[in-house]
């Protein structure tokens, strides 16, 4: 259980753990491609470490020294047949975009995950890649992990994504790379694309054309991936600092792909001073120094417009909600319900638990800003960013706030505590 006090200053320079989805998407990428790849800040966290943990069962030699990854790529068609079942324990992210790539091979493979990620939803992922020529199944007709995937002979489909999700794309962007013809994904609003750019940085055959992206059937070889700083954990930080009157942080070589900074263009529309320095590229990604000053911040109305660059943000952005000015409203976020847990109602009644005025939505919450949030006893539900949420909130709590299972915090940020400790007194 992590207990978290009232602070009274926040300030310092850090750094934060190499970038999730980036480090998903690195470690799949090196093991299909040819040649060696090595890949520098790769994320240690239990999600990225279960992707790795897959790709050996698939018969990639990976070695790994703390950040640091050496992968032999084998190429696109030199996986093997996994003994046994491909276990991707809670990360969503494994199990979907391993399913692309898996849905190009010849063999039969099995992936499964944790009770939790066994309820989130497959058919997502599952109905276009049979579109495209594979054969799967699983429990509830396929809509439900395990899935049981037989590959191979793939043709290429022209999809529009339902909804927003940059996991259902690079599923059927990683199964394009087996298929005949084109593989085109649509979607109406952009989501992540970190696997376009790193589709592109490895040698494949895609283009954007307005609103779509297209790919044909490539090669990848083996490259040299820079993971940057992950902005979805740098956000907890951002969001504490920007809250904190008086605050000022630094966090140095942060990703700053455009389809994942809502948090900053969020957090300057509530009042807060952000500037960005330093800015690089390395892998196709950007990369800056984004720089936090506190003050006094206030509620306003986010829409369905800009979630899919902001979807993961939204819990501490509800938690720093209680301390602005007027009311925070927040919709289109349907796509919280199926995350880890359903971050909607998981927020809402813990945020009730510290005394803070929180309303459920349809598809989002209200919180009505009172400058006052009250300590006690929370629960993390198994979630990473529910846990670090309330560990946000704790430092602005009249009396300390302790978070139950706190330590699914290692799925995404296993250094959390200590980071903490370095820029708060």
């Amino acid at each position: 259980m992590l207990t978290v006090n009232r602070v009274e200053r926040i300030q310092g320079r850090i750094q934060v753990p190499g970038d999730k989805s980036i480090s998903h998407r690195a470690v799949m990428f090196a093991s299909i491609a040819k040649g060696k790849s090595t890949i520098e800040g790769f994320l240690p966290g239990e999600d990225c470490l279960s992707t790795v943990a897959c790709c050996r069962g698939l018969g990639i030699d990976i070695k790994q020294e703390g950040t640091f990854l050496e992968v032999q790529g084998k190429g696109q068609y030199g996986l093997q047949e996994p003994e046994n079942l491909l276990d991707a324990g809670n990360s969503g992210t494994t199990m979907r975009l391993l399913s692309g790539i898996l849905a190009g091979q010849s063999f039969l493979s099995v992936i499964t995950g944790d009770g939790s990620l066994r309820k989130r939803p497959m058919a997502r992922i599952a109905n276009p890649l049979r579109q495209m020529g594979a054969k799967i199944d699983g429990r509830v007709g396929g809509k439900l992990a395990p899935l049981i995937i037989r590959g191979g002979n793939l043709e290429g489909i022209d999809y529009t994504l339902p909804v927003p999700s940059a996991q259902v794309k690079s599923a059927i962007l990683l199964a394009g790379l087996y298929a005949s013809g084109e593989t085109i994904v649509r979607e109406e609003f952009l989501s992540r694309d970190h696997t376009e750019r790193m589709l592109q940085f490895f040698g494949g055959n895609l283009e954007r054309r307005d609103g779509s992206v297209v790919l044909k059937k490539s090669e990848l070889y083996g490259q040299s991936v820079k993971v940057p700083g992950d902005i979805s954990s740098a956000a907890f930080f951002m969001a504490a600092a920007a809250a904190m009157p008086g605050g000022h942080l630094i966090i140095e070589d942060v990703g700053l792909n455009p389809t994942r900074t809502g948090i900053i263009d969020v957090l300057r529309e509530m009042g807060a001073h952000i500037r960005i320095d330093n800015i690089y590229s390395s892998g196709g990604e950007d990369l800056g120094t984004v720089i936090v000053e506190g003050g006094k911040l206030k509620g306003i109305t986010i829409t369905k417009e800009i979630m899919p660059r902001l979807i993961d943000e939204v819990p501490v952005i509800a938690a720093i909600s209680a301390l602005a000015e007027g009311t925070m409203r927040i919709t289109g976020a349907e796509e919280l319900k199926v995350k880890e847990s359903n971050r909607i109602a998981a927020m809402v009644t813990e945020l009730k638990k510290l005394g803070i005025q929180a309303e459920e939505l349809e598809d989002g919450m209200e919180i009505t800003g009172t400058g006052r949030i009250s300590g006690g006893v929370v629960e993390s539900y198994g979630d990473h960013r529910i846990a670090m949420a309330m560990a946000v909130c704790g430092l602005f709590a009249q009396e300390p706030v302790q978070i139950q299972n706190s330590e699914c915090i290692a799925v995404s940020f296993p250094g959390f505590e200590k980071t903490l400790k370095e820029i708060t007194w």
